[in-house]
């Protein structure tokens, strides 16, 4: 099954070798990985897709992420109210009538149209995985030349009224 992880780390140098180097010891399966700094300055998060086959490796998985020396929470965000999007270059091939196809079927799917050449489109698309997948999908028959996708990254759905964190709280002034 496919689980996402999140975690907030220490913005060091070799944290995410470390990680990616102790999931890899323990053969887990990794989707995607992105990390990007958060809203805490010296603080990155990091969302890792992972697939996981039963709760005893989800929990093994969590704890050695807790262990790691970096790392200052960990939560496995599958099951809750998230928010997940994911960004998607797709470069097709494309010319007189085909543009206008591809025009029309990209328009639904909220997608542009980022670079125009003599023989192809390059389309940007955001959104949830589900949703960067079928247009893919609907893409193929006109020739994907290129394709690069960031994978997913997410938190959990705002809360009224916020309250602020432990990690917020020790990182504020």
């Amino acid at each position: 099954m496919k689980r996402i992880i999140t975690a907030t780390v220490q913005n060091r140098g070799g944290v995410l070798n470390r990680i990616t180097g102790m999931l890899n010891k323990r053969q887990f399966n990794i989707e995607s990985i992105t990390v990007g700094a958060s809203e805490i300055e010296g603080i990155s998060k990091m969302t890792f897709v992972v697939h996981i086959n039963d709760e005893q490796k989800l929990e093994q998985l969590t704890k050695q992420l807790h262990k790691q020396i970096d790392v200052l929470k960990v939560s496995d965000i599958t099951d809750k109210a998230i928010v997940a999007r994911e960004l998607a270059l797709i470069k097709v091939g494309g010319s007189g009538q085909s543009r206008a196809e591809i025009q029309s079927i990209i328009t639904p799917f909220r997608a542009s149209i980022i670079d125009v050449s003599k023989d192809s489109l390059t389309i940007q698309v955001t959104g949830k995985p589900e949703k960067v997948e079928a247009l893919i999908t609907l893409l193929r028959p006109y020739g994907i030349k290129e394709l690069a996708r960031t994978g997913v990254t997410a938190f959990l759905r705002g809360q009224q009224p916020r309250q602020v964190t432990d990690i917020q709280k020790a990182y504020t002034i």
